[in-house]
């Protein structure tokens, strides 16, 4: 019997890969399984062997003569099996397969897994117009999370491997053998995002809302890793995520349901050592006499920016405990063009002292919803929200983290308006999350 092998969204490739593993399954065999497999949709099964099951559908509408004749005979798949785990029943035992370096050479000297390897880079070339759209929507994704949930950070963006890096990737071996025998599969950063932040502090929030929003398959930090073994070097967060199948998304999401992406979290300063290291080694450009000396370097330039992200953390610590609220100044209003973004900024920095930052873009946005809404000075906007209890309204949302100023902000006009906010034009491209967070005021 398989054990439960953790849960997620991705369960659809999760699946395959058990599938190729176990099986050793050729290419020909698994495009034949996977058209079958399109009508499966994931949701939110924990267990493996459940996620193997309805990795070929058989609790789907699907009719035994469906089923490929390889598939139905090596799992004695059946029509009384379509309620039972059949994935880790009435199967045979594992073909034993010899090690890569003692199998049979073709004749024309290449080993069995080239033909493997030849047909997962083409496969992955023809795939990759889809591959760039997906990682698009992960990006997109990944801000709507993050800007909803009033986290501050610098950046977000995406690449899509390219398909000479893919196939580097898929020829590497150690002693001979693949480190990656399925290349589709087991290559898992195809989509990759990165998320860049200003502290440290930041980078766990983003991890842990990712974890509350997504289903997170491998999460690793490098740099309490790169600490415990006592040295000073890469930092940087990596999460394996996936759309979690048990929350109702967008639309637009909806075929993110079958894939993963690799996203990075690490602070400004992390980025640029790591960018900068990477560019120095990778590129070849160190004569060897001086290797040990720049090795040396740049751990003390790891130290250093550690040292200064902890620095800033308590920078911005100490600038939340000890603004005092600002009163609002008559004088400070936009011409009758609204709220000008650095004097609405100040204000704010008075007004939830206790919030975490904002992206500076933010504040231009939710001045040009102020002017939706007339208000056009920071004193006519201080009377407005004056009488928005804080407190309630904080218990009420339940903040699993400290918002920014504008998501503070952004919450009390929606107390205060209601309905009316929901509908705003500069809304439109998030009613459906106004709405929810509507409810929650009300409830």
């Amino acid at each position: 019997m398989i054990d439960a092998a953790g849960h997620g969204p991705d369960a659809f490739s999760d699946a395959l890969r058990h599938v190729r593993q176990a099986r050793q399954l050729s290419q020909r065999e698994l495009a034949e399984l996977e058209p079958a497999c399109a009508r499966w949709e994931d949701d939110g099964s924990v267990a493996f062997v459940d996620r193997a099951g309805r990795a070929f559908p058989a609790h789907a509408e699907l009719r035994v003569g469906e089923v490929p004749d390889w598939l139905g005979g090596r799992y004695n798949w059946s029509r009384e099996c379509e309620n039972a785990r059949w994935w880790t029943r009435q199967r045979s035992p594992r073909p034993v397969v010899p090690p890569p370096q003692h199998r049979r050479a073709r004749q024309d000297g290449a080993m069995p897994h080239d033909s493997v390897i030849t047909e997962a880079i083409a496969a992955y070339a023809a795939g990759r117009p889809e591959l760039e759209e997906a990682t698009e929507r992960f990006v997109q994704l990944v801000r709507e999370l993050l800007d909803d949930a009033g986290i501050n950070y610098l950046s977000v963006t995406g690449r899509t491997k390219s398909v000479e890096s893919f196939a580097a990737k898929a020829e590497q071996r150690r002693d001979g053998v693949l480190l990656h025998p399925q290349p589709l599969v087991d290559i898992t950063d195809q989509i990759g995002v990165r998320v860049i932040t200003f502290v440290p502090d930041d980078v766990t929030a983003v991890a842990k809302l990712l974890a509350e929003e997504l289903a997170v398959i491998d999460d690793r930090d490098m740099g309490q890793e790169t600490a415990r073994a006592g040295r000073f070097g890469y930092a940087s967060r990596h999460l394996l995520v996936s759309v979690d199948a048990s929350r109702t998304i967008p639309a637009a999401y909806a075929s993110l349901r079958r894939r993963s992406a690799s996203v990075q979290i690490r602070t400004v300063l992390q980025h640029a050592w790591a960018e900068f290291e990477h560019d120095i080694r990778y590129k070849g450009t160190v004569p060897e006499e001086h290797a040990h000396d720049l090795d040396r370097r740049f751990t003390l330039a790891a130290g250093l920016l550690e040292l200064a992200d902890r620095e800033f953390s308590a920078i911005r610590d100490r600038l939340q405990q000890a603004l005092p609220e600002r009163p609002a100044d008559p004088d400070e209003t936009g011409g009758g063009g609204g709220i000008d973004a650095q004097d609405l900024a100040k204000f704010l920095a008075g007004k939830y002292a206790d919030a975490g930052w904002s992206r500076g873009d933010h504040y231009t946005w939710v001045s040009g919803l102020l002017l939706e809404l007339g208000i056009t000075s920071v004193e006519q906007l201080a009377e407005v929200i004056a009488p928005v209890d804080g407190a309630d309204l904080n218990l009420r949302m339940g903040y699993r983290y400290p918002p920014g100023a504008v998501r503070r902000l952004d919450d009390a006009l929606l107390a205060t308006f209601g309905e009316r906010y929901v509908e705003l034009p500069g809304n439109a491209h998030r009613r459906a999350s106004l709405e929810t967070r509507l409810h929650k005021l009300r409830d």
